[in-house]
């Protein structure tokens, strides 16, 4: 069990799997764990040795000393500078790749405006942090919505029926509504779920300053949608996807539940 200790913010637990020998730092999407690329054996693990960090409210993370009102505020962009800082202190000073997923691509495109120097190539899944997505907007910076959601976060019967009528006008799909139902089904998943997007709603990344660090130092990009991904698809990235030298992109057909065995496969085909 190994655990990085983060100044002004807690204690993140990582975990590390794969036989091969490049680092790679690895950022999950909501309502998993670091766990959630072990999947990909095929593709990924085979030539990375992979460090994929528990979020906050998430697996083993604690964060520590942080007031309701600190978490709702959000977590300012340069705390993330910690992680790879005190990643180094525990591994030596080297070069890495970046993995992430949904809303765990918010964390690495951060990362990539202050360290892009040391990353040699990053792959994105369904990334969030492309471009503003409305409906997170909506709900973190909106007077309205903010009050909305901390109501259906306090409500019992609410969330089912937002999610239901949500589903009902084709704003999320069945697979969507599945997923989103899973995770606000009780009092203290609602919570979770409120309390982690507060927390990550400041690291918003500077698309135009990340693009020019990828083509700056010449960081291998890959960036993988799902074909029926109602939340982050393809579509999202085309401004991100315009701005890049090389980009490498790939659209495969599963939905925004993308990290499976299936996408290990289809990736194996791409030759990440």
């Amino acid at each position: 069990m190994a655990f990085l200790n983060l100044p002004g913010l807690g204690q993140v637990h990582y975990h590390e799997y794969g036989t091969g020998a490049k680092p790679m730092l690895a950022f999950h999407g909501y309502g998993m764990t670091g766990r959630q690329f072990e999947v990909l054996q095929k593709s990924i693990l085979t030539d990375y040795r992979v460090y994929s960090f528990d979020h906050f409210f998430h697996g083993k993370t604690q964060i520590s000393g942080w007031s309701e009102q600190q978490i709702l505020a959000g977590m300012p962009k340069n705390m993330m500078r910690a992680y790879l800082e005190e990643w180094f202190k525990q591994h030596g000073h080297q070069r890495i790749s970046l993995m992430a997923y949904s809303i765990g691509a918010n964390l690495a495109l951060v990362l990539i405006e202050e360290f892009a120097e040391w990353i040699d190539e990053v792959i994105l899944m369904a990334p969030d942090g492309l471009s503003v997505y409305k409906g997170f907007n909506f709900l973190m910076h909106n007077a309205a919505g903010k009050l909305l959601f901390k109501t259906v976060t306090k409500s019992n019967w609410l969330a089912p029926g937002v999610l239901k009528g949500l589903r009902r006008v084709r704003f999320i799909d069945d697979s969507l509504y599945k997923i989103a139902y899973s995770e606000m089904d009780t009092p203290q998943k609602r919570l979770d779920v409120y309390y982690t997007l507060n927390l990550i709603k400041q690291l918003q990344p500077n698309i135009v300053k990340v693009t020019d660090e990828i083509n700056r130092h010449n960081i291998k990009c890959h960036l993988i949608f799902g074909k029926h991904d109602m939340l982050f698809p393809k579509s999202s990235a085309a401004d991100f996807i315009q701005r890049l030298n090389n980009p490498l992109v790939h659209e495969v057909p599963l939905g925004h539940w993308l990290v499976t065995s299936q996408l290990d496969e289809h990736l194996v085909n791409y030759k990440l």
